[in-house]
């Protein structure tokens, strides 16, 4: 999230850490703008902050379309604010998977080529292999599984004919933030053939469960039993 405090801090762990596959998470909603509020001034309020409802920031993405000029210039700027930093673009996504949006979708993809688009996150779970591994919050996970299930599916064939690579699935989504050592040693168990994306906001405070699911040595044993390998975006 180029816009956000700690971004520089980021830049830096990031070129300390070369082999990590660094992603540019484009933000159009809950977070701050790289333009000034006088460039986009229908996409943020004085304070140079996008709408924290994702409901209506969708509805009027989708329905205004006076809005895409000031949307295509932000995505750019934040392309721009990223290619600055010498780090390697591994792939692109979305605050809220909102890079599936219609509108957003669209723009990435018109100009995907100028913005070296190469690896995208196709947002969508398994909704068998979930209600195998948790329980509970079914409409949450029922409605999730359709919407993001349709918006990949419209988006295969445009990122097919640009060759832009994807893993086929992205596991965890349907979880909400409850991507802990059971649910991951479960998932490992059960992974299709191909490349998964394990979905998950690892974090010392919030989410400190999925930090230590994925720091596990639980976890890293049963991956390298089952021969499971780890890689970036840009090794697909």
């Amino acid at each position: 999230m180029v816009a956000e405090a700690g971004f520089e801090e980021a830049v830096h762990l990031a070129a300390e850490n070369p082999t990590l596959g660094v992603g540019l998470h484009v933000t159009l909603l809950m977070g701050r703008s790289v333009l000034p509020p006088a460039k986009i001034p229908a996409l943020v309020d004085s304070n140079g902050r996008f709408s924290d409802d994702p409901v209506w920031t969708g509805m009027r993405f989708f329905f205004n379309r006076r809005l895409r000029d000031q949307l295509r210039a932000e995505i750019h700027a934040q392309f721009e604010k990223f290619r600055r930093t010498g780090l390697r673009l591994d792939h692109v996504n979305g605050h809220l998977h909102l890079h599936l949006h219609p509108v957003i979708f669209e723009i990435l993809m018109e100009d995907a080529k100028e913005l070296g688009i190469r690896h995208f996150r196709f947002t969508r779970d398994c909704l068998r292999r979930s209600r195998k591994m948790a329980r509970g919050r079914w409409i949450y996970r029922f409605s999730h599984a359709a919407i993001y299930d349709w918006l990949s599916r419209r988006a295969r064939e445009p990122l097919r004919r640009r060759g832009i690579r994807h893993a086929e699935i992205s596991f965890g989504l349907l979880q909400d933030a409850r991507v802990d050592e059971q649910y991951v040693l479960k998932l490992l168990r059960d992974l299709p053939e191909g490349d998964s994306e394990l979905y998950s906001h690892p974090s010392l405070n919030n989410f400190r469960h999925e930090f230590e699911a994925l720091i596990s040595p639980r976890v890293r044993e049963l991956v390298e039993t089952l021969g499971i390998q780890r890689i970036r975006y840009q090794d697909l």
